[in-house]
């Protein structure tokens, strides 16, 4: 799944548009490397997120279509 897509399934942001933006201005990176929003997005993979001063570090448990809002925090698990 792409990580636009995955970034607004997860509801990390509420839009792909914004999402998109994100990767293009590298505020998103997938194990240490900046990435696009094309990105393929699988378990396992670690993911950095910058929210302006907040960094928000979390490891993709599931990829899925189409999740639930009270499944969506269960996508992912946050790293210290």
């Amino acid at each position: 799944m792409r990580l636009d897509k995955w970034l607004k399934v997860s509801r990390l942001i509420k839009r792909r548009t914004v999402a998109n933006e994100a990767c293009d201005a590298a505020r998103v990176t997938a194990n240490g490397r900046p990435v696009k929003a094309s990105y393929d997005v699988k378990a396992g993979d670690v993911l950095e997120i910058r929210f302006g001063e907040r960094l928000l570090r979390l490891e993709v448990l599931v990829v899925a279509d189409n999740v639930g809002k009270a499944d969506a925090g269960a996508m992912y698990r946050e790293l210290p």
